[in-house]
């Protein structure tokens, strides 16, 4: 399957309080952009590993495993171990660190395509 996370920009944006994790409760208005990454994703019957992770396009610094498709796989998993093994290819194109919100796209496409094609059926990813 091959989906294609797109980018965002935000309207406009509220902090509403600090939560006891650190993180800010927010209030925003995204709007989409036509300017997309590429993620494909397609079963691996061949191997032991649960995730295998590629990548091309604009160069992600550091460690693979800090990538947030794979924690999106990895975090489901902990929940749902039938969860069968993947091999994800993310071409990136939206700019790293521009507020465009790439990232967090490519987690949620990882997570809807997962739920749609991994024959589990999760709750809430609808």
């Amino acid at each position: 399957m091959i989906v294609f996370p797109n980018c965002k920009i935000n309207l406009g944006l509220h902090i509403l309080d600090k939560r006891k994790d650190g993180y800010h409760n927010l209030q925003t208005i995204f709007y989409p952009l036509p300017f997309t990454d590429v993620l494909e994703l397609i079963p691996n019957t061949n191997s032991k590993t649960a995730i295998e992770f590629t990548g091309t396009g604009t160069v992600i610094d550091g460690n693979p495993e800090d990538n947030l498709c794979i924690k999106a796989y990895h975090l489901l998993k902990k929940d749902f171990p039938q969860l069968p093994p993947v091999k994800v290819h993310l071409h990136k194109a939206i700019p790293m660190g521009a507020g465009l919100g790439g990232g967090s796209a490519d987690a949620s496409f990882m997570l809807i395509s997962l739920n749609e094609n991994s024959g589990c059926s999760f709750p809430n990813l609808n």
